[in-house]
């Protein structure tokens, strides 16, 4: 059964990436930390088994880390962020039968635990990764179902709470992966302690 890793990340420019981390670390340091998360996320990514899919959010860089021969380079639809997911997931449904998406800010995610997310997906409709921020690192589903990025509140800490009812409405089975912390405010990447 052929799958589909998406991954979102934003063009790495100072000042317009973790703006939340930047107001307490600064800018300079706020994009070293976004560089070194989004390093972590493409090593994740390379090792899972699948087409792979990077959506830039402004322009599609062409020579950077992200190779054009493990990622298909696109390039996020305008709109908000269910919009652009939704589109990204639509296009991926064109040739995959399972589809996960993950963004760039959750820096204990484990290449395991996307390979899990897609074998949830056997006996599941969806897959969803909780943030402790009450939003999700990780969603995946088996068929195209637009309406799970509908009239939900992002960036808020009810995202997770409405997707799960947009999936009970469509009487559809989730699974749910272990919590795990997004990096969006200084303590959040104190607790890691990498090196920048």
């Amino acid at each position: 059964m052929s799958k589909a890793l998406l991954v979102f990340i934003k063009n790495a420019e100072k000042g317009k990436v973790k703006t939340r981390l930047a107001a307490s670390v600064g800018d300079e340091q706020a994009l070293k930390i976004y560089l070194a998360l989004m390093d972590h996320t493409r090593k994740i990514a390379e090792s899972v088994d699948g087409n792979r899919m990077v959506f830039y959010s402004q322009w599609i860089e062409e020579n950077d880390n992200w190779s054009e021969e493990k990622f298909d380079k696109r390039l996020q639809s305008k709109g908000d962020l269910g919009v652009r997911m939704q589109l990204a997931f639509e296009q991926a449904f064109e040739e995959n039968q399972k589809v996960v998406i993950i963004g760039s800010d959750c820096a204990s995610l484990t290449a395991e635990l996307v390979e899990e997310a897609f074998n949830k997906l056997d006996n599941s409709d969806f897959v969803i990764g909780p943030a402790l921020d009450g939003g999700y690192y990780l969603l995946g589903m088996r068929s195209f179902e637009p309406m799970v990025f509908e009239d939900i509140e992002w960036s808020t800490d009810q995202v997770l709470r409405e997707t799960v009812a947009h999936i009970q409405s469509l009487h559809k089975t989730y699974t749910l992966l272990p919590p795990l912390s997004d990096i969006d405010f200084a303590e959040d990447w104190k607790q890691w302690g990498w090196d920048v």
